[in-house]
């Protein structure tokens, strides 16, 4: 059984039923919207981010979920959906997971308005059920995607990122968004001001940080994997093996560094030397310690639970999101 299965095993049945829950909301009246919607249904990832919120609903809620879980669940497939689209404009992408991305099929315009109206049914659905708790996990997350992706603009034109930065745009970026997850599953079925909100929250944030290492380690590999090797380098991103080899290089060295990802970061043989010397400087020693401490930091959490197939679903995606080949 591949490892994507057997996390999903105990939750199998409320996946099944979250489908045909998620293809409900995104439904309209409006035909060139259905068209494009069961186009993005058709071709959906590992489907992580519900599967956070029904394993973490049912740790804590000895094995039950409701309806609030399924539509917590909901909010978060539709408000991922929407920035996924919104980011393959924003970079021009045309191609998602393989398949042609929408703005490449019906053009940027009505991809914007597409991602606009997956994000607008996404808040409506919390506001039409009286989920507010729910409403506000998710609206503190797409408000800190939105800073994190700015401030990673911002910063990437003068290259003067510290490690603190890094963090913030990292946690922002990606680990705000698998935190509200888990406070989503965790605040469907437990009662108003339970700790287990907070808490699963933090869980959610030190995963999404160590996911986020590991995409910055998949630069400076030569596996076949779901990007090619130096693509960060290529697009000005400072990622943590980068920061900490400019932390640690001579004064001309690191000139030679910024120079190249500045200047030089189309020429193929200087990416190349470029990887070469954050390799041979501990770069990627410093940052797998890292992501291997934020993992750590993960499961003390998660430890605090009893046993339960749910918890080991969550240990086991844990482990899958550090040592995933893409």
């Amino acid at each position: 059984m591949k490892i994507v299965e057997q996390i999903k095993a105990p939750v199998a049945h409320e996946m099944e039923l979250f489908e045909k829950k998620f293809q409900l909301a995104m439904a309209s009246r409006i035909a060139l919207l259905n068209r494009i919607t069961h186009f993005i249904v058709n071709r959906k990832g590992k489907q992580m981010r519900p599967m956070f919120v029904f394993l973490v609903a049912k740790m804590i809620g000895d094995g039950q979920v409701n309806d609030r879980t399924y539509r917590g669940a909901s909010v978060i497939e539709l408000i991922h959906t929407a920035t996924l689209v919104h980011d393959d404009v924003v970079d021009d992408s045309l191609k998602r997971r393989g398949f042609f991305s929408v703005n490449a099929l019906w053009k940027n315009k009505i991809a914007v308005l597409v991602g606009d109206y997956l994000l607008s049914k996404g808040l409506l659905l919390s506001i039409d059920n009286g989920d507010f708790d729910l409403l506000q996990i998710i609206s503190v997350a797409v408000r800190e995607m939105s800073e994190g992706e700015l401030l990673q603009i911002e910063k990437a034109r003068r290259l003067d990122i510290t490690e603190d930065v890094y963090y913030d745009i990292i946690r922002k970026k990606t680990a705000t968004l698998i935190a509200a997850c888990c406070s989503l599953g965790a605040c469907a079925v437990s009662p108003p001001g339970s700790p287990d909100v907070e808490k699963m929250r933090e869980f959610g944030e030190m995963i999404g940080i160590a996911f986020q290492i590991k995409d910055d380690l998949f630069d400076y590999g030569n596996e076949r994997i779901g990007k090619p090797t130096g693509i960060d380098i290529k697009e000005q991103k400072m990622t943590l093996p980068l920061i900490h080899t400019l932390q640690v290089a001579s004064k001309k060295d690191r000139k030679w560094l910024i120079n190249s990802v500045k200047k030089h970061n189309r020429d193929k043989k200087r990416v190349k030397e470029v990887i070469d010397f954050v390799k041979d400087n501990g770069g990627l020693e410093y940052a797998v310690k890292a992501m291997y401490d934020y993992r750590d930091k993960a499961m003390v959490i998660l430890n605090t639970y009893p046993d339960s197939e749910y918890k080991q679903s969550l240990e086991l995606m844990v482990e899958y999101v550090i040592d995933r080949k893409k």
